[in-house]
C-alpha cells in the first residue's frame, strides 16, 4: 500500500473514493507555529524496540472513521491507544477513571454533549500535566484551544507526519513552542 500523506487522502483511500492517493497537494506549506507544541510537563512513554518511543494515546472524536483511522496510523507506528471517547463528557469521565494516564490526548472540538475546549479545561483542572493536542477542522477555535491549555493544534486535514511528529515530541519531552 502506498504511503498516504494526509488524513484526507487516507480517508479517501479508506472509503474507496480514490483508487490511489491524489497526486500533488491542495494546500501550500504551512507557516508560523501551528502544529508545534509548548514544552510544559510532558509525560514520557515507555521505550520500545531500538529505543523508539511508544506513546500511550487517548482519542476523543465523535467520528468513528476518524477514530479508526487514527488508531490504524498510531498502532502501525508503534503507539498504543489506551482509550477512546465519543464526546467531551465521556472523555472527562474516562480520563478520571484511567489508572495510568496517557502520554497524549488527541481532542476534536465539535462533538455532542460537551465540546473539546470544555473537556480540555476540565481534564486540565484535574491534571495540569495532561498533554492535549487538538485535531480540528475549525481553524477559528485554535486560539481558544491553546488558551484552554492544549499543547498544540493541527488543522484537519493535516499530514500524518505532523501527527506522528507531535506525538514523538510529546513522548520525548521535546515539544517546541
Amino acid at each position: 500500500m502506498p504511503r498516504l500523506t494526509t488524513i484526507s487522502k487516507a480517508l479517501y483511500k479508506r472509503q474507496g473514493d480514490f483508487p490511489h492517493p491524489p497526486s500533488g497537494s491542495a494546500r501550500g506549506k504551512r507557516t508560523g507555529n501551528r502544529g508545534r507544541f509548548a514544552s510544559t510537563g510532558i509525560r514520557r512513554g515507555p521505550v520500545g524496540i531500538g529505543g523508539l518511543g511508544i506513546a500511550t494515546v487517548f482519542l476523543v472524536d465523535d467520528e468513528k472513521f476518524i477514530v479508526d483511522l487514527y488508531r490504524d496510523i498510531l498502532e502501525a507506528n508503534g503507539h498504543i491507544v489506551v482509550a477512546v471517547a465519543n464526546d467531551g463528557e465521556e472523555a472527562v469521565q474516562k480520563y478520571k477513571d484511567l489508572k495510568e494516564k496517557p502520554v497524549v490526548i488527541i481532542m476534536d472540538q465539535r462533538m455532542p454533549v460537551k465540546d473539546g475546549v470544555s473537556a480540555t479545561q476540565e481534564i486540565l483542572s484535574m491534571d495540569p500535566k495532561a498533554t492535549i493536542f487538538f485535531g480540528s477542522a475549525d481553524l477559528h477555535i485554535e486560539k481558544e484551544a491553546l488558551a484552554a491549555g492544549a499543547k498544540g493544534f493541527l488543522l484537519k486535514p493535516f499530514r500524518i507526519e505532523e501527527l506522528l511528529t507531535a506525538i514523538k515530541e510529546a513522548e520525548s519531552g521535546k515539544c517546541k513552542a
